[in-house]
This record gives structure tokens, C-alpha cells and sequence, in this order.
């Protein structure tokens, strides 16, 4: 579970259960699969599968789930044809929610999605309602133990970055998306640690949510969402003071 009280982005996690688990190693799975089909597998020509292979691995995926993918991916037998499709919807409260689905098979994932958003008290969304409110961004995490903020302040605006934030124990450098591998490149030349990175997408307006019970609900519908098979990833607009985040959390 993830947020910020701060943060208008929030990237719902699921817990660490076996079962959940196994659901988190399939989904990176089938990522690491399409990306190696697509690009082949040499993650360092192939940057969608660099990605897909650094965000397993945040996930503690076995290197033996990694590898078997990847070798998959650059098979040469027939395989089920993956597409990524964004989804556009409304949670709870007026809450906006793209759906980031890896499926090969619309007619499965549209209905599935609009039954967990309308049982949820939201629902699923014409194209383009959305996806406005978001802006795609690259996300650096580096440890507040060895860099000050103004060090990483100076190091972001020679990198070209948007700015740097204080998340908890650790800094966040924000870029353009299109920049991600350029300022990847750059933080490992200046020999800066980096924790996490990832492409994502930020709101540029959000909705406060102060009430419990609609609070429940957004994270209900977020976890009915990343339990279906085919979605990656879910982003929403909401924020929320971190004594009801926490509470929600448990």
C-alpha cells in the first residue's frame, strides 16, 4: 500500500500474500514476455524490457520467473498476442482512475473492468474523459542518507529534470517520460544510487478524499482492479491526510 498525504500521484499496492504474490509475479511475467517479443531480449537495447525486468525485480520476482519470460518472449512458437490498452474510469467520490491492462482479449477485459468499477460505486469512461487529468512522468527515488536536496536539486536541473521531492526517507526526481533513459544514464555517471525508477503518470488536479467510508471504497475498487489478471497498473487522483491513510492501510 502507497501514499502520501503530500503526493497527489497514488500507486495502490497490493500486500505480500502468497497468493497476492503470485498474481504480482505473473503480471511482471507477462510484461517481461511482450517486452522481449517486441524488442528482443537484451535489456540494454531493449528499454521497455529493461523497465519491465527493474520493476520484477522491486517485486522480489524470482530470476528464474525473469529468465523463463524472457526466453519465452524470444521463442519462437506461438504465443497469445498482448496488447497495452489504458482505461479510462471514475471510483468512488468522483475519483479519476486510468487502468493500465497488458490483455489479448478485449472482449474479456472491458466487462471485467466495468464490473468491479460499477459494483464500486464508479464507473468505466469514454476515451479521452480521463486521461487529461494525468500527465506521464519519469519517477527517480534516490536515499536521503547521502544526498542533501540541494545536491540533488543542482544534479536535476544539469539532468534536464522538473524538480525534486522529499518522500519519506528518500528524494524523488521528476522528468518528462521522454527523458527517462537520458536522466537514467546521467544519475549513474554522477554515481548517484538510485532505489527505484519508473514511468508513471501524475495528476495535475486532485480530489480530496476526508471521509472514511468513501475512502474504503476507492481502495476496495483499486484492489478488485489489481486483482484482474490483466491490469498492470492503476492510477489515481485522490489524496488524503495520513491518519485516514493509515487507517485504511490496516
Amino acid at each position: 500500500m502507497a501514499g502520501h498525504s503530500h503526493s497527489a500521484n497514488i500507486r495502490h499496492k497490493k500486500g505480500a500474500n502468497d497468493a497476492k504474490r503470485g498474481k504480482i509475479f505473473s503480471k511482471h511475467a507477462r510484461a517481461i514476455f511482450v517486452a522481449a517479443r517486441l524488442g528482443g531480449g537484451d535489456p540494454e537495447m531493449n528499454l521497455r524490457l529493461k523497465y519491465a525486468i527493474e520493476k520484477a525485480k522491486s517485486d522480489n520476482t524470482p530470476k528464474d520467473n525473469i529468465e523463463r519470460a524472457i526466453r519465452k518472449g524470444c521463442g519462437e512458437s506461438d504465443g497469445a498476442s498482448y496488447e497495452t490498452v489504458i482505461y479510462e474510469g471514475y471510483l468512488a467520490g468522483g475519483v479519476a482512475v486510468l487502468i493500465d491492462t497488458l490483455t489479448d482479449n478485449r472482449n474479456r477485459t472491458v466487462p471485467e473492468l466495468r464490473s468491479i468499477l460499477e459494483r464500486r460505486g464508479g464507473n468505466l469512461a469514454a476515451s479521452g474523459s480521463v486521461a487529461w487529468i494525468f500527465e506521464q512522468k519519469s519517477i527517480f527515488r534516490v536515499s536521503a542518507e547521502n544526498k542533501s536536496e540541494e545536491d540533488l536539486l543542482e544534479v536535476a536541473a544539469e539532468v534536464g529534470a522538473d524538480d525534486v521531492e522529499r518522500v519519506g526517507p528518500s528524494f524523488e526526481i521528476v522528468a518528462e517520460a521522454r527523458s527517462f533513459a537520458e536522466i537514467r544514464n546521467a544519475l549513474g555517471e554522477q554515481r548517484i544510487e538510485v532505489e527505484a525508477a519508473e514511468i508513471t503518470y501524475r495528476p495535475k488536479n486532485t480530489v480530496e478524499i476526508e471521509d472514511e467510508n468513501m475512502g474504503r471504497k476507492v481502495f476496495e475498487a483499486l484492489d478488485d482492479l489489481e486483482n484482474c489478471d490483466d491490469v498492470q497498473n492503476t492510477y489515481a487522483n485522490f489524496e488524503m491526510d495520513e491518519a485516514l491513510l493509515e487507517k485504511l492501510a490496516e
